[in-house]
């Protein structure tokens, strides 16, 4: 047989794949796997997620990190998250300067308006980040 005639055959015989007797078994168990697979990570991220909302609104709803009362660690973060708001307002003004905007005064804001102010901003991105994926597929 020469190569002319080899190559052809080959190719004729790797194009068609056999078919295996338990084709069909195969195939619903790869299914049933992915249904089951599916079927816990949707309950795993459900419940974590149902979990990490109650936990979040629960310290939310009960968080006062304004009154002059409570616990060390209490006053201690809130410290903490005071210095960090100034470091964060200070590095946004610098900012704003280099743009020109240097009669926006952030320090007039409360924290209250800069954290709203920073979720619009962050819900804004991640929407424009679901739009550019659901375009993608």
């Amino acid at each position: 047989m020469s190569a002319d005639e080899f190559d052809p055959e080959i190719e004729r015989l790797f194009a068609r794949a056999p078919q295996m007797p338990d084709a069909a078994l195969f195939t619903a168990q790869v299914e049933q796997r992915l249904q089951k697979g599916s079927h816990v990570r949707f309950l795993t991220l459900g419940l974590a997620g149902l979990v990490g909302g109650v936990v979040a609104v629960r310290e939310t709803m009960s968080v006062n990190l304004g009154s002059g009362e409570g616990v060390v660690a209490g006053n201690a973060l809130g410290q903490g998250i005071r210095s960090a708001s100034l470091n964060t307002q200070g590095a946004v003004q610098v900012g704003l300067d280099q743009l020109g905007l240097a009669n926006l005064e952030l320090g007039s804001m409360g924290g209250m308006h800069l954290f709203w102010i920073a979720a619009g901003a962050l819900i804004a991105v991640a929407a424009a980040g679901v739009m550019k994926l659901s375009q993608d597929l």
